[in-house]
């Protein structure tokens, strides 16, 4: 098979592109090697195109005889400044609309996407006594007095987490989110108006080796770990009890195959979504404490401060996936975190 690899060179990018790889495939590989995602003077490997996504008209030859894309270029993070939203927007939203109209002029109808699951905004939440709740905003004069969860709006109460399955309301709260959505909404009209067919992952909290290190866009397991390697303790915001769903790169390289494959296979107007996670939830404070704890380091500070923004829990359903795609993560987040603790960093 012919695969056209956006992002290869990125973190999750370069671990598809090695499993591809391995199994026979051929590679096309694209990367813009943006400066939020790869160090200055980071070197471009023969065989690589270094290419921006949102010229893709500029370099559409390199589709002809592709049998699927996988995109997974893209600006990643929560969003530092607001000054980052034209960025999001840019290489997100214009940066896939821009590859779905070149795909469309090169007769390439099959496409893998990589989403997200900020797209669900806050997770999926139920009152003891009053049954599921859909939480709104949390005030930043709750969180400034300490009150991080959300609260039942009837009787006040605490409200508890639910494993989130793709249906669920998709509400993204950050400027990152939004352009991941957007991303969606382009591919779904992609689909109907193209005849085509596309499939995105919805990633959960992804880690694992050749993370970028010392970067505010990097992921939070990332970020404790250049601590750590500073000697200096991992900060964890609010109270450390932000449920989370942590899967390692590994796996999210093997959602990929699994859905390059799916997705060939499938007929015209196809559009669906899968959850990619672990299954295994768990709080932040633990990664943190998993973390310190293999690199022999010092403790956690729980701090107590808060970013706008931020969702306090969102967990996945992995039960479609499996489904329908026959992937199930196979590192679980207490084994693949103690080995990510020593693991090398971009």
């Amino acid at each position: 098979m012919k695969v056209l690899l956006t992002g290869a060179l990125g973190f999750i990018g370069a671990r598809i592109d090695a499993q591809l790889t391995a199994r026979g495939d051929e590679v096309v590989r694209v990367d813009a090697v943006i400066p939020q995602a790869h160090a200055q003077g980071t070197e471009v490997p023969e065989g690589l195109h270094r290419l921006d996504v949102r010229d893709a008209a500029q370099w559409a030859d390199l589709l002809d005889g592709v049998d699927v894309v996988c995109h997974q270029a893209a600006m990643v993070g929560a969003g530092v400044t607001v000054a980052d939203l034209p960025l999001y927007a840019g290489h997100n939203d214009l940066g896939t609309a821009a590859l779905l109209a070149a795909m469309h002029d090169r007769g390439v109808d099959a496409l893998v996407v990589a989403s997200s699951m900020v797209v669900y905004g806050e997770g999926r939440y139920a009152c003891e006594e009053h049954g599921r709740q859909v939480p709104g905003v949390r005030s930043r004069a709750a969180l400034d007095s300490g009150d991080f969860e959300n609260h039942c709006p009837t009787c006040d109460r605490a409200l508890s987490w639910e494993l989130v399955p793709e249906d669920a309301l998709l509400d993204p709260r950050s400027s990152y989110a939004a352009s991941k959505l957007a991303q969606e909404h382009y591919t779904s009209s992609w689909v109907r108006q193209a005849r085509s067919r596309a499939i995105g992952l919805r990633y959960h909290n992804v880690y694992g080796p050749g993370m970028p290190r010392d970067t505010p866009y990097s992921g939070v397991a990332a970020i404790f770990r250049s601590s750590l390697e500073h000697g200096q303790a991992p900060r964890v915001f609010e109270d450390g009890g932000q449920m989370r769903d942590f899967v390692h790169v590994d796996d999210v390289a093997r959602a990929n195959l699994a859905s390059i494959d799916a997705v060939v296979g499938r007929e015209a107007e196809s559009w669906s979504a899968y959850n990619v996670c672990s299954g295994s939830p768990v709080p932040i404070i633990r990664v943190a404490e998993l973390l310190a704890q293999a690199a022999d380091g010092p403790a956690p500070e729980v701090t107590g401060d808060y970013r706008p923004g931020d969702v306090r829990h969102v967990v996945a359903s992995p039960e479609l996936a499996a489904d329908e795609l026959g992937f199930r993560a196979q590192v679980t987040p207490e084994a693949g975190v103690e080995e990510f603790a020593t693991a090398p960093l971009r």
